[in-house]
């Protein structure tokens, strides 16, 4: 009986030692952790805060007499992926929306769009390492900044984002390193902070229960959501545009812009009665001549006066040297030549007073990309600043020209108004159509996952490549014979009775006559053919149309720009028209 009794015992002693044990550890289980610490603690330099993130470096920020600099490489990785540095003359180049700021190591003086502005701090080299001023570009990047003392940080907000902002509701609430009670502290607030700009708090993201929040001071970590008031919203607007000068203003509708070769004074046959359906005249006028980058000048007032009259716009092209590749090349990667350049281009527009600027370069080396898209965001602010138009033209996606891989096109459609897309020479140098409809929509597709529809300009050609095939030791020999106008190449059909077949996959009419003992082809661009291809502008509402060129069109082609560009409001619309 004892021994029953004293078994009895234990085992109730066991169970009150469990459920003591039990409850102490379910205490200890809901007690905080009290441990604080320093958040910065492993980044013993000082430190860099962008938006939601620390951003660890191997060359941390500097400070002097509080102004701020970073180093170029951070820069150019986390706010201007475009930042340009020219080693050899030693210069950074920095280019906004609407801004080309030129600054150079050891000299407290930038450029601001060809105006002189003092710095108080110039780019630095310190242990091989290029430090740029941010202060002084903190507006042209629209973003905040400041440094906190106490924690050796550095805060940069971008200006054109969304935050809330809240507060703790009492000292008793704290920053942890997890969403968990049992994660260390990194951060308290006394009661002299709360309801000060040292207790606010910037909430990134949300959870079920917590926030993730940045100290005013730098820090991050988690809170409860119960021990967190909102407050605010803080909400900036997208930069805008801050031309100097006034743009033109576009007609309504699409848009037709129509290059023109001008080597003669064939141009005053087209007017506004004998051919619709033009908004833009653009001239072939300025191209680069020599590698030290002068410009060879084709303009005249004259012509200037011609169009305006008939209430198109002027946008002159400026083009590289395509046979120079190399000449390009040296230009291009030159700091002092593209700015001479510009400055050229700046001065033509001024003096003849253009409507705006259509680049086309071409035949550029496929490690030139970004030099190429620099030497665009440099001119652009300052024709903007003029009160001009920009657009550039572009190889298409899939291209295996050097030139047309060598467009960053979405880079480009991010810098200019308008993006004019080649889609034509689909087979050059080797035989077949300059632009087949499927393949111009193929490209098309590829190219407005790269750039907005209302930015780009389908790129339609009137003219058409004259082919020939012989046999030559017993083989066949295909050649390249002429690019013809519309009505040259119907002149041909109707001279040699050759057969003609409209393919509707092509979206033109094929040609083909047996002469001299050779077989000659031709893929027609006509008006036909222009009415097929401007169907996709509306069908994915681009902005509207480039055509090269004036030179080769006839009176037939420009009612259907009229009508397609002008008339017709939506593909559904077109397409109806076709049934009828």
């Amino acid at each position: 009986m004892r021994k029953r009794l004293i078994a009895m015992l234990s085992i109730y002693l066991a169970v009150v030692l469990c459920l003591v044990l039990g409850y102490y550890f379910w205490l200890k289980a809901r007690e905080p952790n009290t441990q604080v610490v320093g958040f910065f603690d492993d980044i013993p330099e000082t430190r860099l805060v962008i938006g939601s993130q620390v951003i660890r470096e191997k060359a941390p920020p500097l400070v002097r007499e509080g102004r701020v600099l970073l180093p170029f490489d951070t820069v150019k990785k986390h706010i201007d992926p475009y930042i340009w540095w020219d080693e050899e003359q030693q210069k950074v180049i920095i280019t906004t929306k609407d801004r080309v700021i030129r600054m150079e190591t050891g000299k407290l003086e930038a450029l601001v769009n060809e105006e002189p502005m003092d710095l108080q701090f110039p780019p630095v080299e310190e242990n091989g390492v290029l430090y740029i001023p941010i202060d002084f570009l903190k507006d042209f990047y629209r973003i905040n900044l400041r440094y906190m003392p106490e924690q050796d940080v550095v805060i940069v907000d971008h200006r054109n984002s969304i935050y809330r902002i809240g507060e703790p509701l009492s000292a008793e609430a704290v920053i942890r390193t997890g969403m968990s009670i049992k994660h260390p502290i990194v951060r308290t607030f006394s009661e002299a902070e709360l309801g000060t700009q040292a207790a606010e708090l910037v909430i990134f993201e949300e959870y079920e229960s917590w926030y993730r929040v940045r100290t005013y001071d730098g820090i991050f970590g988690y809170i409860p959501k119960a021990d967190v008031v909102v407050r605010d919203i803080v909400m900036t607007e997208e930069d805008p545009d801050r031309r100097s000068a006034t743009a033109p203003v576009l007609p309504s509708g699409k848009i037709g812009l129509v290059w023109d070769m001008t080597y003669s004074k064939k141009y005053m046959e087209f007017s506004r009665e004998k051919s619709p359906g033009i908004d833009i005249m653009s001239p072939t006028w300025f191209e680069i001549i020599d590698r030290e980058g002068t410009i060879k000048n084709r303009a005249n007032l004259e012509y200037i006066e011609w169009a305006h009259s008939n209430g198109w716009q002027v946008w002159a092209l400026f083009a590289n040297s395509f046979n120079d590749i190399e000449g390009t090349s040296m230009i291009l990667n030159s700091t002092e030549l593209r700015h001479k350049v510009i400055k050229q281009i700046l001065a033509y527009a001024s003096l003849y007073e253009l409507d705006g600027i259509n680049l086309d370069f071409e035949n550029i080396y496929l490690r030139d990309k970004d030099a190429y898209t620099q030497f665009v965001r440099e001119i652009t602010p300052l024709l903007r600043e003029q009160g001009l138009v920009v657009s550039v033209a572009v190889g298409v996606p899939g291209g295996s020209e050097t030139w047309s891989l060598s467009h960053d096109r979405k880079a480009l459609g991010e810098t200019v108004d308008y993006v004019c897309l080649m889609t034509y020479d689909q087979n050059w140098p080797k035989p077949g159509s300059s632009a087949e409809l499927q393949w111009v929509e193929d490209r098309l597709m590829a190219t407005l996952e790269e750039v907005p529809a209302n930015k780009l300009l389908l790129g339609v050609p009137l003219y058409t490549r004259l082919w020939q095939e012989e046999e030559v030791d017993g083989k066949i020999k295909t050649s390249y014979v002429a690019a013809l106008t519309i009505d040259g190449a119907w002149k041909r059909v109707e001279e040699n009775d050759a057969t003609v077949v409209w393919n509707p996959h092509t979206g033109q009419y094929h040609a083909t006559y047996e002469k001299d003992g050779k077989t000659i082809r031709m893929w027609i661009e006509d008006a036909d053919a222009v009415n097929a291809k401007t169907s996709l502008v509306h069908k994915y509402n681009l902005a509207g149309a480039c055509v090269w060129a004036a030179n080769f069109a006839n009176e037939s082609v420009w009612p259907v720009f009229e009508r397609n560009l002008k008339q017709i409001k939506h593909y559904e619309e077109w397409k109806a028209l076709v049934i009828e």
